[in-house]
């Protein structure tokens, strides 16, 4: 029997291959970070070029769930943008239904829910798309969710996802990352994290910034290419402090 083939058995081992190839879709995706400062969420996700007549406006790696939740995702974009409208339909229907607005760990769990429902039936693929959700709890504190193939969710204080150098970047947000970070440190340590896997710059990043009881703020490709000039000349006098340090005799 081909176990590669059926996403409903179980490999000998206890592999669903599916959901493993699913996964390895999303690590070949272009890259995301999140950060959760101390009074805001930020998402930066690697934007790959586009093409010369292309509109850069029809590719968008960071979406609105609704008014008070955004996602950003990393794996195949069409999955995605189906994955995605089930979530705003299920956010409209719970707004109808309790006639308030949903929470981000309801909103997480539902989206969680529908990726594996994916794995268990024929017909069907898993959806090749990880996902991490910025959002604000009842009691008005920042929160960061990740969503993988699987159906598994968990909140994070700061994570990324996708990327050629997703355990580089993850190791450097473990390293750098505080719980009173403000939103400027917050900014550019997402910044930092991208410049990992990004080498072109501030064209090819996009930021958004999320505060309590405001709108999403986009940082422009201009305020992101002033924090990058900010970030090497820091390089740079690090890079010259060492050299010009003394030599102990």
């Amino acid at each position: 029997m081909s176990y590669d083939r059926a996403i409903t058995v179980f490999s000998p081992d206890g592999h669903l291959f599916q959901v493993e190839y699913a996964m390895e879709a999303v690590k070949r995706g272009s890259a995301v970070v999140g950060v959760r400062g101390a009074d805001c969420v930020v998402l930066g996700v690697e934007r790959k070029a586009v093409a010369l007549l292309q509109d850069p406006r029809t590719i968008r790696k960071i979406a609105k769930l609704d008014d008070h939740l955004t996602i950003a995702f990393a794996g195949f974009t069409a999955d995605a943008r189906v994955l995605i409208e089930k979530a705003r339909i299920e956010a409209q229907s719970f707004r109808l239904t309790c006639e308030d607005a949903p929470s981000i760990d309801y909103m997480a769990r539902f989206i969680a829910k529908t990726q594996q429902s994916y794995t268990q039936r024929g017909g069907v693929r898993p959806f090749g798309v990880s996902s991490m959700i910025a959002g604000f709890s009842n009691e008005k504190t920042p929160q960061l969710y990740l969503t993988d193939p699987a159906g598994t969710y968990s909140a994070w204080k700061a994570n990324a996802i996708g990327g050629r150098n997703e355990k580089a970047v993850q190791e450097y947000l473990e390293k750098n990352w505080s719980a009173t970070l403000t939103q400027e440190e917050s900014v550019k340590l997402t910044i930092k994290a991208l410049l990992e896997v990004v080498d072109s710059g501030s064209k090819n990043m996009e930021i958004s910034v999320m505060r309590c009881d405001e709108k999403v703020h986009m940082v422009t490709e201009d305020e992101i290419q002033v924090i990058i000039d900010e970030i090497e000349r820091e390089q740079e006098e690090a890079k010259k402090g060492t050299v010009d340090a003394p030599v102990n005799e």
